[in-house]
Parts: C-alpha cells; structure tokens; sequence
C-alpha cells in the first residue's frame, strides 16, 4: 500500500498522482488534505513519515509547494529515505542509488504530466545495492547512534 499527502499547495497534483496510482493497479491511502483551506505541512509529513517508519505502509509520496518542507518533516523519521525530485533524473537515482521509500514534489513547481512521468520512473526503477547499500547503512547506524544518544 503507497501513502500520500499533501499540504494545500500540493492538493490538485495529490489528487491528479493518486488517480495515476489508482490507474496503475496500486492501492493508495490517502492521509490528507482534502480541501483547499491553509494547512500547515508539517501535519501531514509527519503521518507519511510516522507510517513508514513504524511499518504501516512500505513507500509513500509528499506533496507540498516546493516540496522542501516535506522532505525536511519526512526524513525527521528513522528508516524514511525520503528525496525530493524535480526532474525524471533525480526520480530515478531517487531509487537506483538511494532507495527511496518516499518521494516529495512541489505542487507549485511541477505540471501534472512531469511529476506523474517521475512517479512512474520511481516505481519502475531498481534499487541498485552494491557500494549505495553501504552508504545506506552508514544512514541507518547514524539513526541508531542518535537513538542510542551516541550522537
């Protein structure tokens, strides 16, 4: 199951990726928000991020204007890979070298065509392994360390 949420300047391209999802055969929760009243985007990161990192959901998708409040409330969370991607490239190095489990776009910066040609790069691509496994290793002790009170 995919995640998704937005803050009000990501609501329309929330609603045109779901669709998209939904065509695409994946069962999609949606976590908000569903209007175009001022939210704060906080609220809504932090319920993709919190999912994923206790294991409610394994991958989810972010949408604020710019998409750079997200990725900050987003990967607060221990396990949350999420990247902000802004063209098909960084959608598929997202995954191929970063394993992305969540991937953050600006609703004020992104037509629906791209960001749903990126959404497809990401869920098609491979994770890579090899030397980029070891660096996410070095992400995922650096996690624990600050859990551990080591950092």
């Amino acid at each position: 199951m995919f995640l998704i949420a937005s803050d009000h300047g990501g609501l329309d391209l929330k609603e045109h990726i779901k669709a998209y999802l939904k065509e695409r055969g994946i069962e999609v929760r949606d976590l908000g928000t569903d209007n175009g009243d001022s939210v704060d985007y906080p609220d809504f990161g932090e319920r993709v991020g919190k999912a994923i990192s206790i294991g409610e959901a394994e991958k989810g998708i972010l949408i604020c204007g710019t998409g750079i409040g997200m990725s900050i409330v987003a990967n607060k969370f221990p396990g949350v890979r999420a990247a902000l991607i802004w063209d098909e490239f960084t959608a598929r190095m997202s995954k191929e070298h970063n394993n992305a489990n969540v991937v953050v776009m600006g609703g004020r910066t992104l037509s629906e065509e791209k960001a749903e040609r990126m959404v497809g790069i990401w869920l098609d691509s491979k994770f890579e392994g090899g030397r980029h496994q070891k660096r996410l290793d070095k992400i995922s002790q650096i996690e624990d360390d600050i859990r551990a009170g080591r950092l």
